[in-house]
């Protein structure tokens, strides 16, 4: 990232996370700077280094290493998460429907797939969903147990229309990895490959959920996810404007007359209880309807 950028995250942290901020002990002596902290931190999320190989460069050993990396995920998480990994607005929605439409899939707001990262601390009895082998949490595992759809079954996302040989449909959807039609594969393995790429970029950036991940605890390696994925949003944020190998075009929407809009009129109050669920569970599931 950008030395402007990465200031900024430390002044943040430093203004509003209690452990980045400049102490003395009781000797008078000052502690270690929040520039080494974060400095510490990043260097081990994009090198995936152990916590001991900073020691030289910046005169920390591997337990505050350990520590620096663990506030730094947080506070990346409290401070930007909001901003950064926030839910797509009716504007954002309607311009992803363009899009898809524009690619040649109707009612299509995105990618979805799977990335696998190697834990290698697992611990034995889950060793089979963490680390590849027989029971990995594979693309169908994880879509089932995945909250991507929770909005829907329980009434809460906005409700998109779209049409398809004449015919309506009331629900968005994502193109994911797996479909057995040859035609339909090959179709949708060209509209595939943002998504594709962004985890190869996601990895390529942050090499520690590239290696086999190295912490014994589960919420920790997600924490550590969630914010390789913030920090991976707020650089392409920040280098927006010194991008120039795409066409802007593409991305914007025009006045078209497509199929897919999104429904401003729709009501989101529909009362979340185990019938309401059911029924929409229902209908997302019905092969005849889609």
């Amino acid at each position: 990232m950008n030395k402007p950028l990465f200031i900024h995250i430390v002044d943040r942290l430093s203004n509003d996370v209690q452990y980045f901020r400049e102490k003395k002990d009781g000797l008078g002596r000052i502690s270690l700077s929040p520039l080494q902290k974060c400095t510490a931190a990043i260097r081990v999320l994009a090198y995936g280094c152990a916590g001991d190989t900073v020691d030289k460069y910046l005169r920390l050993g591997e337990t505050t290493t350990r520590l620096c990396v663990e506030n730094f995920v947080e506070g990346i998480i409290y401070l930007f998460g909001d901003e950064y990994l926030r839910r797509p607005t009716h504007a954002d929605l309607q311009r992803l429907l363009y899009v898809g439409e524009h690619r040649g899939f109707s009612g299509m707001i995105g990618s979805i797939n799977c990335m696998h990262w190697e834990w290698k601390n697992c611990p034995t009895a889950w060793k089979g969903q963490y680390s590849r082998g027989s029971g990995t949490l594979n693309d169908i595992n994880v879509l089932d147990r995945s909250p991507v759809f929770d909005d829907i079954i329980k009434g809460q996302a906005p409700n998109v229309t779209f049409y398809v040989n004449g015919r309506e449909y009331l629900i968005a959807y994502y193109l994911t990895d797996g479909p057995k039609a040859v035609l339909f594969a090959q179709r949708q393995e060209a509209v595939r490959k943002d998504v594709e790429r962004a985890f190869g970029v996601l990895q390529a950036r942050f090499a520690i959920i590239k290696n086999p991940a190295m912490f014994w605890d589960k919420v920790k390696i997600g924490k550590i996810m969630r914010a390789c994925i913030i920090l991976h949003n707020m650089i392409i944020d920040d280098e927006r404007d010194e991008y120039t190998q795409f066409d802007v075009s593409e991305f914007q929407q025009r006045e078209d007359n497509g199929s897919s809009h999104v429904d401003l009129t729709y009501s989101k109050d529909i009362p979340t209880n185990i019938a309401n669920m059911m029924d929409v569970r229902t209908r997302i599931r019905d092969r005849q309807m889609h």
